[in-house]
């Protein structure tokens, strides 16, 4: 029998207008099941009270080891469960948030996003947990925010992995517009499962599909449908915002600690080309193009090219991805 990505949704998610199959998970996706168990951290953004979720897993034979696990922006802390589950097998404690303004955390109307408060979160996280040091993975806008991260805080960081990370290139100088935060909203506004999975499909999947995709499809749209859809919406206008204005594209010298940045070659994410005039778009180069360039102006990074595979590599093919993120956790092939 194929499984169905929604099967393990509760009845209540779908009590919806017929015509509209879109499960309500509600804005903190409360209604979408992870598969461990969710804990909160306060935060104090503008005034009000806020909350960092995240999951914090222990290995049965620990390795003395911690990796963070930084999800994208189209994606979830959920979306890392198989690579989470290898890492726990071998050894490691695995800390997987979701950052402010996303998925399951809050959502503050007031909140000026940027990289730099992402990271400070996450460092708060971390020393909440106890934990002095650690490994940080970042997959897409997470690789932003992981590159960030390193700059901010290189003495707890032990290495630095970057898969399929976006911000490789400053779109100002590429000649892409600046939209301001209430257009952006309103194209957030019209956010559907077939719009994302339109968008994934062409720009992750390099134009396949696979059933298995559409559980995180349906995850983010059941975010944006139903009650505080305004909201979520809101949020991933600002996020896209902090995302265009706030490059780490002029600082790849500043990233001190080993780096392994692996990316899957069909990837065709270019951050900006949905908003930049027509006659632009073929021209703003994909993350595997722009790699290269960013790894060799790193101090100490090695790139490790996934042929065949697109932006999501963790997710399309665990197994090729899996053993290249623990040689690169272990320092294989890094550069000398």
């Amino acid at each position: 029998m194929r499984f169905s990505p929604l099967a393990a949704v509760p009845l209540a998610a779908f009590l919806v207008a017929a015509d509209d199959p879109t499960p309500r998970f509600g804005p903190r996706l409360e209604g979408f099941t992870y598969p461990w168990k969710v804990e909160t951290m306060p935060l104090t953004i503008v005034g009000k009270p806020a909350e960092m979720a995240y999951m914090d897993l222990a290995a049965e034979r620990p390795n003395g080891r911690t990796v963070v696990l930084l999800h994208g922006k189209n994606f979830c802390g959920a979306t890392w469960e198989s690579s989470a589950r290898a890492l726990l097998k071998a050894g490691y404690r695995v800390i997987v948030p979701d950052q402010l303004g996303f998925c399951k955390s809050s959502k503050p109307e007031g909140a000026q996003y940027s990289l730099q408060l992402l990271a400070s979160s996450t460092r708060k996280l971390l020393a909440a947990r106890g934990i002095p040091r650690a490994s940080v993975v970042g997959h897409s806008m997470g690789g932003m925010l992981a590159i960030r991260y390193a700059i901010m805080f290189p003495d707890v960081v032990d290495r630095l992995v970057l898969v399929n990370p976006i911000g490789l290139r400053d779109r100002s100088e590429d000649g892409v517009p600046y939209i301001d935060v209430e257009a952006l909203w309103a194209g957030e506004k019209k956010t559907s499962y077939a719009s994302i999975k339109a968008y994934q499909q062409e720009n992750y999947y390099h134009g396949t599909w696979r059933p298995a995709y559409d559980r995180w499809v349906w995850m983010l749209a059941g975010m944006y449908a139903g009650k505080g859809r305004e909201q979520v919406a809101l949020a991933q206008a600002k996020t896209s915002e902090m995302i265009r204005t706030q490059p780490v594209a002029r600082e790849f010298d500043r990233v001190k600690v080993p780096t392994t940045m692996i990316v899957g070659t069909l990837d065709k994410t270019a951050f900006g080309r949905q908003q930049a005039p027509a006659n632009l778009r073929a021209f703003l180069q994909a993350v595997p193009s722009l790699a290269p360039e960013a790894v060799r102006r790193m101090p100490n990074a090695n790139l490790v090219r996934l042929e065949g595979l697109g932006h999501s590599p963790h997710v399309e093919a665990p197994d090729r991805f899996e053993p290249v993120l623990l040689q690169a956790l272990a320092g294989q092939g890094e550069r000398r």
